[in-house]
């Protein structure tokens, strides 16, 4: 007879050394830009302790904000603020007020 595991992640969000949903996407694409600027500026004939340097303080740098922007809006936290940004301060109204008062009979006398 044959046994079939369940996976019991099934469902689940996608999590790396704590890094949940699109911060991890944000993370992994940032390393990577930073190792293309890296590989790009010493073709160029950039110092090589310069690029190093660059590299390890900016890699340090997105690592820090990815995981203090993991930690205060969390797994949901980016798309939710990005879809209050999208929503109208206010909504403008150039109607009169009599258009909105007065009875919106149709007309049958045609």
């Amino acid at each position: 007879m044959n046994i079939y595991y369940i996976n019991k992640g099934i469902g689940r969000t996608v999590e790396f050394k704590g890094l949940k949903a699109q911060y991890l996407f944000i993370f992994s694409g940032g390393l990577l830009g930073i190792l293309i600027c890296v590989m790009v500026m010493y073709m160029a004939g950039v110092n090589t302790y310069l690029c190093l340097v660059l590299g390890g303080v900016s890699s340090g740098l997105l690592t820090w904000q990815t995981f203090a922007l993991n930690g205060k809006y969390g797994e949901h936290g980016l798309m939710k603020m990005s879809a209050q940004k999208k929503h109208p301060k206010y909504i403008i109204s150039r109607k009169s007020i009599y258009r909105y008062l007065r009875n919106n009979r149709k007309r049958t006398d045609v």
